[in-house]
């Protein structure tokens, strides 16, 4: 990453700090899951908790909302169902790609809960004085992204609508950690991504491209290990409850949301605040609807040989906990 000029402001130096931390508790977090992964099984012990920093679970931690789990911390998606893969975590939170590379690779989970569309939740960045101005001018050119995430779909879906293919730009697949000091010192075009990495990183110099809006709804969606949900009906559900009582207290308070997720997440309040206005959104339950976008999505990956398939994701969703989120 670039060492900051003298005359960029306190406030850039102070941002691209926060983001770095983020990452680097991000990827400590992971670690600590794996140390931990025999704690609290299937034997009555606490409920096994994965999340991401900034996501919904991130606000029930920071306010202790469900002191009776055990959290472990992961940077993206893919890491979180890797863990369920591992029986680490008993139920997590995602975006809407995850699900459908993990059910590819055969991870067993099921779907218990989603949320509003998020499609200003994630965008394509480019410098400001890169020239490019619409999606099809990065034809030819260098685009970072983290595999098997929310992003993925956002990529293929701008693809579908500029008449490009995945042979018209090169993919360069890097996590959150990688992609920011890439993207800033050039060594891609553009950076796709989610908040709070978003959010982040929109310093001067910087210029969202485009975002989901119209093109991938970006949603929310809560997995569970097959045996929580079938031994440990209770405690999930008691856990999706205070999940959804959480999510639905931050809406209604949106400045203290702020004050209280900022230390958590070890970034800004204006940069907290920035990313929560436009990526917090209700939970909602899972219908036929989701299970049908959701294959739609697979089905395409599929198409693209992105994924082996077939796979049939719309067995995933389980609507048992739906009355949580009505």
């Amino acid at each position: 990453m670039r060492t900051p000029s003298p005359g960029h402001p306190p406030r850039r130096r102070l941002r691209t700090a926060a983001f770095t931390a983020l990452v680097l508790l991000a990827a400590g977090g992971v670690s600590a899951c794996g140390e931990s992964a025999d704690a609290g099984g299937g034997d009555g012990g606490k409920l096994r908790v994965g999340y991401q920093r900034f996501g919904g679970l991130s606000l029930v931690k920071a306010r202790d909302a469900a002191p009776d789990v055990e959290w472990s911390l992961f940077e993206s998606g893919p890491a979180l169902t890797e863990a369920l893969k591992a029986g680490s975590i008993d139920i997590g939170q995602v975006g809407e790609a995850p699900p459908v590379f993990a059910a590819a690779g055969k991870i067993p989970f099921s779907i218990v809960g989603t949320s509003a569309p998020i499609p200003q939740g994630e965008a394509v960045l480019v410098k400001a004085d890169s020239g490019y101005r619409s999606f099809a001018d990065l034809k030819g050119r260098t685009v970072a992204l983290n595999k098997g995430s929310n992003v993925h779909w956002l990529l293929v879906r701008l693809l579908e609508a500029n008449k490009m293919t995945l042979r018209d730009i090169n993919v360069k697949y890097l996590k959150p950690a990688e992609g920011r000091p890439a993207f800033d010192s050039g060594q891609v075009d553009a950076w796709v991504i989610w908040d709070p990495y978003f959010a982040l990183a929109e310093q001067p110099g910087v210029r969202v491209l485009a975002d989901a809006t119209g093109l991938a709804s970006n949603r929310e969606y809560v997995l569970a290990a097959p045996d929580a949900v079938t031994e440990r009906t209770d405690d999930v559900r008691a856990f999706l409850q205070k999940y959804r009582e959480t999510t639905d207290w931050g809406i209604a308070n949106p400045q203290e949301r702020a004050r209280t997720l900022a230390p958590e997440l070890k970034i800004p309040e204006d940069v907290t605040s920035r990313a929560l206005d436009r990526s917090a959104k209700p939970l909602a339950p899972v219908t036929p609807a989701i299970g049908d976008e959701l294959q739609a999505i697979t089905d395409s990956f599929v198409a693209l040989d992105l994924i082996p398939g077939p796979v049939d994701i719309r067995s995933r969703v389980d609507d048992r906990f739906s009355a949580v989120f009505q």
